[in-house]
């Protein structure tokens, strides 16, 4: 098992600002892992490949796991704190929220590959939902997919952190003081 105690998810449904919360811990110095799932999304459309949501789940799913696991292999060693947008068990969510049989093979990388304890989590948020290019859910998929995560990270054994619902800004103040930790370049 490797476990990164120095690598926090921040997950939630789609549309919660969780993406907006992670831009603004950015601004405030600290490493960002941008979600895998949206970029390959994109490259599959600028492509005109088939690994879509919307086109073929189980090739998404499958392209998903290996870039989460990669992703993390990435910055398993890394020594300052770093926020990621999505991990490992958000894969294993999706497989079982569109019941996919890849679900065993993500299960044991959720437990090779561990982040911190900790894990924030954006609730749905009808207020600030969108839809674009990439999120066509609608706001009752955003509801199913939370309560999914909630599950797959419990069965995980993570400890789950509701995100207030507050401005992104103030969100990442709140990860900070959670996690009681020096700041590089802000000051709360």
């Amino acid at each position: 098992m490797r476990w990164n105690r120095n690598l926090y998810i921040i997950t939630g449904g789609p549309g919660a600002g969780k993406t907006a919360t992670l831009l603004e811990l950015h601004k405030m110095g600290f490493a960002y892992i941008p979600e895998v799932a949206r970029q390959i999304i994109q490259e599959q459309v600028r492509a005109e490949g088939m690994a879509l949501p919307w086109r073929n789940r189980a090739q998404y799913t499958e392209l998903m796991h290996e870039r989460s696991v990669q992703t993390y292999r990435m910055h398993a060693r890394n020594t300052q704190l770093t926020f990621a947008d999505r991990g490992i068990p958000d894969t294993l969510a999706y497989a079982r929220l569109i019941r996919l049989p890849l679900q065993g093979k993500i299960a044991r990388a959720c437990a090779r590959f561990r982040y911190g304890d900790q894990v924030f989590i954006a609730p749905p948020w009808a207020e600030i939902y969108q839809t674009d290019a990439e999120r066509k859910q609608d706001f009752r998929e955003a509801v199913r997919t939370y309560d999914g995560l909630v599950q797959t990270y419990k069965d995980c054994n993570y400890e789950l952190i509701e995100l207030p619902k507050l401005p992104p800004v103030e969100r990442a103040k709140f990860i900070l003081e959670t996690l009681s930790s020096p700041t590089p370049n802000y000051q709360l």
